[in-house]
């Protein structure tokens, strides 16, 4: 694979290069390969197959889990979330010591203890992570879902969005069975406080406990706002939204 330099960018195949654009630019590089009926049914390529089901198995519980959040996501989210909640999704597969190989799966992974540890803390917008945004701590009623964030100062311990003079926290309590699919997310209401000085103590607390046997999931949304005649309006780059997973359970 080559990166692509040139004056003119253009996407397509020319006899046997493949020109592309991805994320990181304009590439190019040679056709070829294995066909797919060769790995579809030749023995020497049975790890390539085993290796094939597990990666549509993780790619499907990280969309799960990106759907069962709804607009939450949508709300704080960065370009690379897909692929780097595959990541985590692969180390909780590996964690599945039961299954065999090429059925090796998020739902049994998740059975192990230290599985729910790297899920846990889980940003889904890199460009803000809670730590670099909000600087206080908090706890998580893991029964009932109310989070609570110790004292803090706006003003002096938010790292606010350009512009921002409002900004909003809501948890969200999910169910999610990775067996299944099925999920159920409960929400709190949306609290909006304006950026000045002066102590708050925010406490939030879901609709209710989520119905499921599945996986308990707790995520903080932090979004910002403009304030103009009265009206908050929600800045359109979203780059200091923070969604982020507190707590699994």
């Amino acid at each position: 694979m080559a990166r692509l330099n040139g004056l003119v960018k253009f996407e397509g195949t020319l006899d046997n290069l493949t020109f592309y654009k991805s994320a990181d630019g304009h590439f190019v590089r040679t056709k070829g390969g294995v066909s797919k009926n060769r790995i579809m049914n030749d023995p020497a390529f049975v790890r390539t197959r085993e290796n094939g089901m597990e990666f549509g198995s993780i790619a499907t519980s990280g969309k799960l889990l990106r759907n069962s959040l709804g607009t939450l996501v949508f709300r704080a989210k960065d370009s690379k979330l897909t692929s780097r909640l595959v990541k985590v999704m692969g180390q909780i597969k590996n964690l599945d010591s039961v299954s065999e190989r090429g059925k090796r799966n998020v739902s049994v992974g998740l059975t192990d203890a230290s599985a729910k540890l790297l899920l846990k803390g889980f940003d889904f917008n890199a460009r803000a992570t809670l730590g670099s945004v909000l600087n206080t701590s908090y706890s998580v009623d893991t029964g009932t879902g109310e989070v609570t964030l110790s004292s803090f100062n706006p003003m002096e311990q938010l790292r606010a969005a350009e512009g921002a003079t409002h900004f909003s926290l809501q948890v969200g309590y999910l169910n999610l069975n990775f067996e299944t699919g099925e999920s159920d997310l409960t929400l709190s209401p949306e609290s909006v406080f304006p950026l000045v000085q002066g102590a708050i103590s925010p406490v939030l607390t879901p609709s209710g406990v989520p119905a499921g046997s599945g996986v308990g999931m707790h995520v903080l949304l932090i979004e910002f706002f403009q304030e103009v005649n009265g009206v908050q309006y929600m800045l359109n780059n979203g780059a200091y939204n923070v969604l982020n997973l507190l707590e699994v359970q």
